[in-house]
Formats: structure tokens, sequence, C-alpha cells
């Protein structure tokens, strides 16, 4: 049994040949401004300015895995939790 999931072909979107790659342009080239703004991804990371520090800590496995088990945002609310604590 073939793990490899079969190639399904579509006439409504055919692959690429290389005369299409070589036709292409950028979307700046050939798009208003506005629609290449709405295309391009917020590129996340930190914001500029941002008060926090990188650090290498080790916590016990049994605090983490109760921080996780709360959800997304685990490591926002320990965070929160360290802030307390120290009368932040």
């Amino acid at each position: 049994m073939s793990k490899t999931p079969p190639v399904v072909f579509d006439d409504d979107n055919p692959e690429w040949t290389e005369a299409d790659f070589a036709r292409a342009r950028p979307a700046s080239e050939v798009l208003p401004a506005a629609a290449v703004a709405a295309l391009v991804k917020n590129k996340g990371g930190r914001p500029r300015g941002s008060s926090k520090v990188q650090v290498a800590l080790r916590i016990d496995r049994d605090a983490v895995e109760r921080f996780k088990a709360a959800g997304p945002g685990w490591q926002s609310r320990m965070n929160d939790a360290l802030r307390k604590a120290v009368g932040l």
C-alpha cells in the first residue's frame, strides 16, 4: 500500500510550463499598489520597541504542562504570573 496520494490533474488549474514561468511578472508590476499592499502578509515577530528580553530558563515540567494545558497563550500567561509574583 502506497502512502503517496495519487496525482490529480485539474484542467481549470493546469501545472505551469516553462513558458508560463517566463511570462510571469511580480504582482507589483501588474496590480495597483493598494492590491499589492493587501496581499502582503504581516511579517510577525516582536514589535519594534518591545521591552521584552529572550532568556533561557529551566522550569519544572509539571509547571509548564499546567500552563500549556490551558491552551494557546500559555507563555503570556506564564509571564503575567511571574510579573504578579514579583509585584509588577
